[in-house]
């Protein structure tokens, strides 16, 4: 048996536990579970944190202030230092919904914080003062350019309340406009449910844990008991470190697909699709070279063999190595296209997703690259380099 043969054979070996014994990751039905209203809905403060928003302001900040909520709800848009007159703009929507609107600013950024998690504990601060009968039982923790449905707030309480959950985290369903998001975008959050998987992840006592920034519920008392946003402080992936905390600390949580929570952040180019996964990519892996190198091979092994060994096999006349390859292939394209549907794709597109792979081989390699040159996980204008990883 040739070398080309065995790695084939690996391959197909991966796809087969991928498929069948990693969490059904590749499936598409983790929603909001089983919900009712509670008798007592419980006071929420929402909490946004927002650096040069005024593009997607509009879209998304008058759905937030008008959430269809029985209980009491507000909302706290934290400017993070703008220049380009969030704050202002923000002011200017406050009466486009029923929920009162509170906009403030931090003071400056200090050392070992990112800009996110700096803003995001000056509004949990602010939404958590005053007497104990007055603070809310819920913080709704979202990204300036999440737009929500009317009833989103309503359905992540009731999930929240009805499965005694500390911790309830949506994946926004984001843009696939441009010919770059289709092509990146679904592989993104198949990838994410890769190396996260939504059903061990809610399963108590697990050992994964995640969350997805831009839609998270939490429990005051669960983020009191976890430490406070300054627990993870310097973390570049607030959301998985979030979640972590949470669940280290005996917290319950839940994560899944969004059924009415949209990203209106537009990604025209590959580009800014590029930077989107490079900033965060070498702090995934904790900033280890060893952890790089493994990832690399991984991704060679798992996404590019299968199609090369397909060719190779057909070209030289050896059908063991195509039939292993065509059948890893196989397995791959069939687990993307839950994914693919989910986005509203053709299932054409389930074939290519060992291009898409490279790509994100190539990002990952390019973020390792900037934090070696100093860049570290750039993001509107500041540059997290050396932040402790949580």
């Amino acid at each position: 048996m040739t070398v080309l043969l065995w790695v084939s054979l690996l391959s197909l070996l991966v796809w087969l536990w991928l498929t069948c014994c990693h969490g059904f990751f590749w499936r598409t039905d983790v929603t909001l579970p089983e919900r009712r209203a509670p008798a007592l809905w419980p006071d929420v403060a929402i909490v946004v944190p927002a650096r040069d928003e005024a593009e997607v302001l509009p879209l998304t900040l008058p759905g937030l202030l008008a959430q269809e909520y029985p209980g009491r709800a507000r909302v706290i848009l934290v400017d993070d230092h703008s220049g380009d007159g969030t704050a202002g703009l923000a002011a200017a929507l406050a009466g486009s919904g029923a929920l009162p609107l509170t906009v403030t600013a931090p003071p400056p950024l200090p050392a070992g914080w990112t800009g996110k998690l700096w803003a995001l504990r000056h509004g949990v601060e602010l939404a958590v003062a005053g007497p104990p009968a007055e603070r809310p039982a819920y913080l709704l923790l979202t990204d300036a350019d999440i737009a929500h449905g009317p009833r989103s707030l309503a359905d992540l309480v009731s999930a929240a309340e009805s499965a005694g959950l500390d911790l309830v985290s949506q994946m926004a369903r984001l843009r696939v406009s441009t010919r770059w998001e289709r092509l990146i975008v679904p592989a993104f959050v198949y990838f994410f449910a890769q190396l996260y998987p939504f059903r061990r992840s809610n399963r108590p006592g697990s050992r994964t844990a995640a969350a997805a920034g831009g839609c998270s519920l939490v429990r005051a008392q669960a983020l009191e008991r976890a430490g406070g946003v300054a627990a993870i402080r310097g973390a570049v992936i607030d959301d998985v470190s979030l979640a972590r905390a949470v669940k280290a600390s005996g917290g319950r949580t839940w994560l899944g697909l969004a059924e009415q929570v949209d990203s209106v952040r537009p990604y025209p180019g590959l580009a800014p699709l590029w930077r989107m996964v490079s900033r965060s990519a070498y702090a995934q892996l904790r900033h280890s070279p060893v952890l790089l190198l493994g990832t690399v091979l991984g991704l060679a092994l798992v996404y590019l063999v299968p199609p090369a060994a397909t060719v190779a096999g057909l070209a030289t006349g050896r059908p063991g190595v195509a039939a292993a390859g065509a059948a890893a292939w196989a397995l791959m394209a069939g687990t993307y296209l839950p994914m693919l549907r989910h986005y509203g794709q053709p299932a054409l597109a389930a074939p290519l997703l060992p291009f898409t792979a490279f790509l994100y081989l190539l990002m990952t390699v390019d973020s390792a690259v900037q934090h070696r040159r100093g860049r570290g996980a750039a993001w509107k204008g500041r540059t997290y380099q050396g932040l402790p990883d949580n």
